[in-house]
């Protein structure tokens, strides 16, 4: 009946951790086949393509069903989809055990399907976790970190499965045993994960911890339509446009993830294992950006121009790779493929939370759900054509097929006309129409007003 003063709850740290953990098991599951490729081609005997596809499978499971899954996070509430998340992720790693023999790839290909799956209910949580559960003075860095345990989660599944999985082409037996050692490791880690999630994970903390929360908890459940959020975000230009431009660089880190291991065995045969190293190199250095970009925006704001900075600056990277990985020198890869990841990595929570400041007061899992969308289409496109180019031309000619793309991301990110709504709530400077406010959604005026008033 009164105004809601926002607090910060002490459970939001337990949460964000505990989210960042089972996303990491999750990334690590989507990579640990593709740094492997050699290895795995020759255990299952099947081609690189359907090695390719254990990774793809992610891609592509996510487009069709990420509307259900925000249709879900939206109606059903966070808890509900967290819990899905880490379950299927723990089943889809206990399947993988079962298929630990030369002719059960089609069962490996189903335990990938299944944490495919979990990945729909995973991805769309990190803008969602940090507005719910963290103040406006560091709702991008708890979006950051959020997104980190997903990539560090990846530079595990490049780091550890060359090590606990050399190639041994003459000694089968003693592949699958080593196989079976990342397996069962990984589905006991999952199920730990799982029960961690059904005790910490709260729906959202008794206090809002925000004035945009604090608004948005005042709008009735029956005003909400999943139907009309979906149209608003269709009819927003500027959401639109990082749509596009969100799903090329994420699309076009997901293909270089995958063909990595490709890419560097072509020119530096037997070196699967720096493959992963480089791959590791990669993935932490742009966690250290994500970290950077997520304060930089916590302390500025300035979402567009650290958004097109990071987009040119990855073009540039992407460039100078390409055109050293062929020099016969490994660790000038180790040094341009850190650089291209610092800056292609450290891209992925700018474009969660510049969607969330241009697209509010529509829901937070829409609008990631819709990016993370884009970019595993753009995923499983720059994957099929680059992996084309890299085996009949050359590793140059796929590298420069996606530098292309990311050259059109460019001009897209500059195009996108910046409407920070939900830092114009939290500063008390928005215009006090509510029907601009909330869309098609109308919440109480006086709710409004007060909110603003108390800042």
């Amino acid at each position: 009946g009164g105004r809601v003063e926002p607090r910060l709850s002490r459970r939001r740290l337990a949460v964000l951790a505990v989210f960042s953990c089972y996303s990491l098991v999750n990334a690590f599951q989507w990579i640990q086949y593709s740094i492997l490729s050699n290895v795995f081609a020759g255990f299952y005997g099947v081609s690189f393509t359907q090695i390719d596809w254990l990774s793809m499978v992610y891609m592509l499971a996510y487009v069709p069903l990420i509307l259900p899954a925000t249709w879900l996070l939206d109606t059903r509430g966070l808890r509900l989809t967290a819990l899905l998340g880490a379950g299927l992720n723990g089943l889809g790693a206990w399947l993988k055990c079962a298929s630990l023999a030369p002719d059960r790839y089609p069962i490996t290909l189903a335990a990938q399907t299944i944490c495919a799956i979990a990945q729909v209910f995973i991805l769309g949580l990190p803008s969602r976790v940090a507005s719910v559960w963290f103040g406006p003075t560091e709702v991008s860095t708890a979006c950051a970190v959020a997104v980190l345990g997903n990539q560090l989660g990846t530079a595990i599944g490049f780091l550890l499965p060359p090590v606990l999985v050399p190639n041994t082409p003459n000694d089968i037996n003693l592949m699958a045993h080593n196989i079976s050692i990342m397996f069962y490791g990984t589905a006991i880690v999952s199920t730990l994960l799982f029960f961690l999630t059904g005790v910490v994970f709260e729906e959202k903390p008794k206090y809002p911890p925000s004035h945009s929360q604090a608004v948005l908890q005042t709008m009735s459940p029956e005003d909400y339509s999943y139907k009309q959020s979906i149209i608003n975000l269709f009819k927003n230009i500027p959401f639109v446009l990082l749509l596009i431009s969100y799903g090329i660089m994420t699309g076009a880190f997901y293909s270089v993830s995958t063909l990595l291991n490709q890419m560097i065995v072509t020119h530096y045969e037997g070196e699967e294992v720096n493959a992963g190293r480089i791959g590791l190199t990669l993935v932490v250095a742009g966690m250290v950006g994500s970290i950077i970009c997520g304060l930089w925006l916590d302390y500025t704001k300035t979402y567009k121009q650290t958004t097109l900075i990071v987009y040119i600056l990855s073009f540039i990277g992407l460039l100078v790779f390409t055109f050293t990985l062929d020099l016969g020198y490994l660790i000038v890869v180790f040094v341009t493929g850190g650089v291209l990841g610092f800056f292609m990595t450290g891209y992925l929570p700018l474009g969660f939370e510049f969607a969330v400041e241009i697209t509010y007061p529509e829901s937070e899992g829409t609008s990631s759900g819709l990016l993370n969308a884009s970019a595993q289409i753009f995923g499983i496109v720059f994957t099929l054509v680059q992996g084309k180019f890299t085996t009949d031309y050359s590793p140059r000619a796929g590298n420069l097929f996606l530098c292309a793309w990311v050259f059109v991301g460019i001009i897209l990110t500059a195009l996108i006309k910046s409407d920070l709504r939900r830092h114009n709530v939290n500063s008390g400077i928005m215009n006090l129409d509510v029907k601009a406010v909330s869309g098609d959604s109308y919440c109480d005026c006086i709710t409004v007003l007060e909110c603003l008033a108390s800042i």
